[in-house]
């Protein structure tokens, strides 16, 4: 298992996840992780994006992100899955169709090499339709879209 971030100005590090991802885990993947590369790269205003999964929703992890005065992008619980970073992941699975790695060294290799490859310009086009996306879902009164 793998932990990806990004903006719409670079792609984030890439983490790769031991075991079972819990909220103390996920904790420490924000700290040192998402936090430094974040400082380094977006500046003092941003917004953090997280599904509703109950490690990322935790009181554990909530109390992470007041203590850090982080933003998080209000998410409704239910909601269809607009993350982007679900699309990031088909993006990367894409690139590596047919790819084989001997071991779980490799294969973290690999997908660290094809994520860093990504281009800013997918990135952007894919932000660039989330309001056409968000819209669609709105439309379709939270039933199915063709995204």
């Amino acid at each position: 298992m793998v932990w990806g971030c990004f903006s719409d100005t670079s792609m984030g590090p890439l983490k790769r996840i031991a075991g079972t991802m819990d909220r103390y885990v996920y904790e420490d993947i924000l700290e040192n992780t998402m936090r430094p590369w974040a400082r380094a790269n977006l500046g003092r205003s941003w917004v953090f994006q997280q599904d509703n999964d109950p490690k990322h929703t935790s009181g554990h992890v909530a109390n992470w992100f007041r203590r850090r005065r982080v933003d998080l992008l209000e998410w409704p619980s239910q909601s269809p899955d607009l993350n982007p970073i679900e699309h990031m992941w088909e993006v990367l699975e894409r690139r590596l169709k047919g790819v084989r790695a001997s071991n779980a060294n490799q294969k973290f290799a690999q997908l660290e090499a094809a994520w860093k490859s990504i281009p800013m310009t997918v990135v952007q086009t894919l932000l660039g339709s989330m309001p056409r996306r968000c819209q669609a879902v709105i439309d379709a009164k939270g039933y199915p879209t063709k995204y």
